[in-house]
This record gives C-alpha cells, structure tokens and sequence, in this order.
C-alpha cells in the first residue's frame, strides 16, 4: 500500500513540474515530462506494483529465479561445449563421413573404403611439376613489380 502510495506522489509531483514548464512555454518539454510521470500512476492502475511487491518478498519466487538462472547456466554450458566439439551429434556425423570419403585417391575409380557404388565428385589433378617449376608463377610476379 505504501508504494501505491509513492507512485501516485510521484506522478503528482511530476505533472505539477510538467504545468510550470509549460507555463514557461517549453510545450514540448512539458509534454515529455508528463508521459514520465504518468508512467507510475499506470503501473499502480494495472497492478503491476502490487505484483512486484508480492514477488519481491516472496520466497518462492526468489527460489524460482534461481531456478531459471540456474537453467539458463546449464544451456549456456551445453551451447559452449557443443561449438568446442564443432555442433550437433549430426554435423559430426557428416564430418566423419566426409573425412572417409576424402580418404580416397582422387584419381581412384572406386573407393579402398567401402561403398564401391560411390564414385568421386572430385576430378582427378594432373600431376606436379617438376621442383625447378614450381617458382615460375612466384617469378613471374616478381618479374612484373620489378623486383
């Protein structure tokens, strides 16, 4: 009851501060201040305030927001170990299979693995050149920034 109280001198106190700033033809200021200060004579008309006095001294309701603060702890915790281990039980699972699959010679007609029906979507690489080749492109940049 003490808080209806409050609020209720409050909003008083801020719509007799929003009359003697329009008095002072600051309209506009004068009309923000009275939104603010009819914002806890709302509150007290809706009951939010007698809800939240209740809640506050409420046991039950602190064990409560232990509860949910204790659930949101452990889904955080399960959201950080599954991005260290890299997702969901099924993104694993296709990574292992990927893995298998890469396993495979690209040039090979059939999997070593298993799955001979399976063919590779990779196209088959020439092969490298010799080493004495492998500098030409690195030259040829050099070559053309004159270095």
């Amino acid at each position: 009851m003490i808080a209806e109280t409050v609020c209720s001198a409050v909003a008083a106190a801020g719509l007799g501060i929003a009359a003697v700033t329009a008095y002072r033809k600051r309209f506009l200021a004068a009309t923000r201040i009275a939104a603010y200060s009819l914002v806890p004579l709302g509150l007290v008309m809706t009951g939010v305030v007698e809800w939240l006095a209740d809640t506050a001294f409420s046991p039950t309701a602190w064990a409560g927001f232990g509860v949910l603060g204790i659930a949101w702890v452990l889904f955080m915790t399960t959201r950080a170990v599954e991005r260290r281990r890299g997702g969901t039980r099924k993104e694993r699972k296709e990574a292992r299979a990927a893995v298998q699959r890469d396993a495979v010679a690209p040039a090979a007609s059939a999997p070593s693995l298993g799955g001979g029906s399976r063919q590779s979507t990779r196209p088959a690489t020439a092969p490298k050149a010799e080493s004495g080749d492998d500098f030409s492109d690195i030259e040829a940049i050099l070559k053309k920034h004159g270095i």
